[in-house]
């Protein structure tokens, strides 16, 4: 129960740094007999508990490694390894070796429950981020501030739209995840108290009504420091939601989507010229085309969750951990045959996205406990783009950021939404933003499209070349309409080595049992 209580109490945080100015001043030592009288009385001490806003996507506890966990059980639980968990595993991009042993198996054979631990593990990240929102919104007002230099209120203020920014990017992965929910701001009561359910619509309508009012008051694109959002990212969570619309409310808004990922292309964004660049431990040096990413940093933002995860997970079989810029590989995560196949060739050399690591590796899993059994495919690196390790090597921590928002990802929505029927933009230009993007994997035009090879079966498959393992799979085949029934079909998908069709209640995942006992407002999910 106690991390029930964790969703109706107001939290007292403490500070962590997570973006790069903060990190010097911020350890991951957690303050003794703080209040929020204290620790709001300094535009410092605000800014410290913004960062542990944006840290808590990123670490699962106040101490280095994950210790002294926020929400108390195993350590490497933090939101980023959970939220790709979910997105992942469950899909033809990914597969995970000790499913056994860490509960997975219910997530990559879609056979979890309501009292699945991973489910619910990432409910209750998405409810403490919100708490944490919420507390900063209640104290870091303009009463609390009168008394400040005018440039710290400027500044504070647009803490507090980064800070419902962020509260809105979780509810809309609860939005995603789990549908009708239970819901809390600022506004509410600070104590226990039942808090009411809203409904997918409901919640819909509050994040896109909550992105519009921030959009001003974000800074202009380009403008905040790395690791903090702009209202470029208030565009694209508008332009993912108004995407998903069908899926979410049962009304298609690509004409909206094409608005707002428009807005975002107008920032001044660009491509990175080399894609694996996106992927390495200086990726902070990539800000013309991550626009928002989850923070890493081996020194002092230390957890075996993040990027840490996706860099060593994948290193399986005969791979050299160090190659990649770390001590040693985990043995867990490779893909399944069906996502390999979206590419022409394995190794690399025609799309430079998909160079596998075949050696000892086969190609079909007939028991995915075996880690030499599907292919792998190392897409974060710790290791720079001159070919330097990170900078904790010795404890194998890493640097790499997860570029939660990027601005290929925006052209491909732009693009599916023309596809889709959306109006105010052109098949032509969303032709040229494909193109570009393939530009740059294939080295050349030699992957140039056609206006009619166009499809959404073809933009499909581009997301996936484009984007796996970057946490937007499940969704997307959600929105195709392939990731349950029986319209596509992978290996080992619902538990079977030639996979089978799956129920369509997994299109959502339950709420916690806990939850529904402890909250007589909600109710679970069909299907649960």
């Amino acid at each position: 129960m106690k991390k029930i209580k964790l969703l109706y109490i107001s939290m007292m945080v403490m500070a962590l740094g997570l973006f790069s100015s903060c990190l010097d001043d911020l350890n991951q030592i957690p303050r003794i007999e703080e209040t929020s009288e204290t620790v709001y009385s300094t535009p410092e001490g605000i800014r410290q508990v913004l960062a542990k806003l944006y840290a808590s996507l990123a670490i699962a506890g106040q101490e280095k490694g994950d210790a002294n966990t926020d929400l108390g059980g195993q350590t490497y639980r933090g939101y980023m390894r959970i939220y790709f968990n979910l997105q992942e595993l469950p899909t033809d991009e990914a597969i995970y070796t000790w499913g056994g042993g860490d509960a997975l198996n219910n997530v990559q054979f879609m056979s979890w429950n309501s009292s699945d631990e991973w489910t619910g593990a990432m409910y209750y990240r998405i409810y403490y981020t919100v708490a944490l929102c919420n507390e900063f919104l209640r104290n870091a007002t303009e009463s609390r501030i009168s008394g400040f230099a005018e440039a710290d209120k400027v500044e504070i203020r647009k803490y507090r739209a980064e800070a419902r920014f962020l509260r809105a990017l979780v509810y809309y992965h609860a939005l995603d995840f789990y549908g009708n929910v239970p819901f809390v701001t600022e506004a509410d009561p600070v104590g226990a108290f039942f808090p009411p359910r809203k409904t997918r619509a409901e919640l819909f309508e509050y994040i896109e009504s909550e992105l519009k009012d921030i959009e001003t008051q974000l800074p202009e694109p380009l403008q905040n420091e790395f690791g903090r959002v702009s209202r470029a990212a208030a565009w694209w969570l508008l332009a993912k939601l108004y995407l998903n619309a069908k899926v979410y409310i049962g009304t298609d808004k690509n004409t909206e989507c094409i608005i707002y990922a428009s807005k975002v292309i107008a920032g001044g964004y660009s491509l990175e010229p080399t894609y694996a660049n996106l992927f390495k431990a200086d990726n902070n040096l990539r800000t013309n085309e991550i626009i928002y990413p989850i923070q890493a940093d081996g020194q002092k933002t230390t957890t075996w969750g993040s990027t840490t995860y996706l860099v060593s997970g994948p290193i399986v079989g005969a791979m050299v951990a160090s190659d990649y810029g770390v001590q040693s590989g985990w043995g867990s995560i490779r893909t399944r045959k069906e996502f390999v196949g979206l590419f022409n060739d394995v190794t690399g050399k025609t799309d430079k996205r998909g160079a596998f690591f075949t050696e000892g590796q086969t190609l079909d899993i007939d028991d995915p406990t075996i880690q030499t059994q599907g292919y792998s495919i190392v897409k974060f690196v710790n290791k720079t783009s001159t070919g330097q390790n990170g900078s904790n090597f010795a404890e194998g921590l890493v640097d790499t950021n997860f570029p939660m928002i990027r601005l290929a990802d925006v052209y491909l929505m732009y693009a599916e939404a023309v596809v889709r029927g959306g109006t105010g933009g052109s098949k032509a230009q969303a032709l040229d933003y494909i193109n570009l993007i393939r530009k740059r994997a294939y080295g050349n035009d030699s992957g140039n499209i056609t206006s009619d090879d166009l499809t959404l079966n073809f933009i499909l498959a581009e997301r996936g070349r484009e984007l796996f393992w970057e946490c937007t799979r499940r969704t997307d085949l959600i929105r195709f309409g392939k990731f349950t029934g029986s319209s596509y079909i992978w290996q080992w998908k619902g538990g079977i080595r030639d996979g089978k069709a799956t129920d369509n209640k997994y299109n959502l995942f339950p709420l916690p049992v806990a939850d529904l006992a402890a909250n007589p407002n909600l109710i679970q999910n069909d299907g649960y």
